[in-house]
């Protein structure tokens, strides 16, 4: 079983940078896919990123235009999502999450408890 905990959320203006943390307790950390989702109030999951077990290995939702960089560090059981050019529409609780991978939130078992990035005008 896998334990996520996510940080680095906060307020920031629009055209700012957050960078997101994640931290696993696993060992196993590097044998999962990992994620992040993010989702507003009122409003549906939405995919954000995801890596797989190579460094290489990333995609991004097309809304994100080059803007967030995902990547993990295997060594320390951590997972990073760098947000630049926020804009209001960014404006959601951040999970990560750890699994079979894809853009699907179903794929993936394990979840953290989320952290809320705020963007201002």
């Amino acid at each position: 079983q896998v334990q996520l905990v996510e940080s680095g959320g906060g307020l920031v203006q629009a055209g700012g940078s957050l960078r997101l943390s994640c931290a696993a307790s696993g060992r196993t950390f590097s044998t999962y896919a990992m994620g992040w989702f993010r989702q507003a109030p009122g409003k549906e999951r939405e995919f954000v990123a995801v890596i797989g077990y190579l460094e290489g290995s990333t995609y991004y939702a097309d809304s994100m235009k080059g803007r967030f960089t995902i990547s993990r560090d295997n060594a320390k059981n951590t997972l990073y999502l760098q947000m630049n050019s926020l804009k209001p529409e960014d404006t959601a609780v951040y999970y990560c999450a750890a699994g079979a991978g894809g853009v699907h939130f179903e794929r993936y078992a394990y979840w953290g408890q989320g952290t809320q990035v705020t963007v201002s005008s």
